[in-house]
């Protein structure tokens, strides 16, 4: 990036970076996002930039990726409240998907706030449907504790909502607020009471399945790690 038609300098030299040039001289050593997992190789748009070790081991040259895409953790976002936060953290950075999204919130125990008719309380989206807050942590609850709110399963909530029309906007004030139709969470529909009833082995119930366990992708621990711990090399 330049400032003025200056060019940005450098940023400081991980010691990561160092130790990697002195065991590997003459490689372009890349610099990966710390949210990124260290056991996986990372893609090309999880790699910040790279610096140029030379014959001696020492570093020299550094080249920014103009493809790379910063974590939650490098925009400096609080970390997340619980599991959604999370996932909705990578979806919008792109280190994950509003799919995988969707698997975790619809595991998940939402918070509503009751209206006056004893339903959910909704507000009009800007297509005029209807629109239920939730939450997943107290942290993003912005409505005044004297209104009555309700904590049920999320594929509960979508259940009620089934036909609605309406969408579901979730932690509202988090840095990654999600907004999805209630339609698209993947919940499983409570089997009919006359498909139950010829059923005799448990097979056969008409109940559509959930998707399987471990399609939602797991925030990395990046507890204790320094800022930039770790790297990817390559000749020039």
């Amino acid at each position: 990036m330049r400032t003025g038609g200056i060019p940005d300098p450098p940023p400081e030299i991980p010691d990561s970076v160092r130790d990697a040039a002195r065991d590997a001289p003459d490689h372009w050593l890349g610099v990966v996002d710390p949210q990124w997992p260290q056991d996986r190789p990372p893609p090309d748009w999880a790699v910040v930039g790279e610096w140029r070790s030379d014959e001696e081991g020492d570093v020299r040259e550094y080249r920014a990726n103009p493809r790379y895409r910063p974590s939650g953790q490098v925009l400096g976002w609080p970390e997340p409240t619980d599991p959604v936060d999370a996932a909705a953290q990578r979806a919008a950075t792109g280190y994950g998907s509003v799919d995988e999204a969707l698997v975790v919130l619809a595991d998940a125990e939402v918070t509503v706030v009751r209206g006056a008719d004893g339903g959910r309380l909704t507000a009009a989206g800007s297509d005029g449907k209807p629109v239920v807050l939730l939450f997943t942590s107290p942290a993003h609850q912005f409505m005044s504790p004297t209104l009555i709110h309700e904590t049920l399963p999320a594929g509960e909530l979508v259940r009620e909502l089934r036909g609605s029309h309406a969408s579901l906007m979730v932690n509202a004030t988090a840095a990654a607020p999600l907004v999805v139709p209630a339609d698209s969470l993947p919940v499983s529909t409570p089997p009919r009471d006359e498909d139950t009833a010829r059923s005799t082995d448990g097979a056969g119930s008409g109940t559509v399945a959930a998707p399987a366990a471990g399609t939602s992708a797991a925030a990395p621990d990046t507890s204790g790690q320094a800022p930039w711990p770790h790297t990817t090399g390559r000749t020039p």
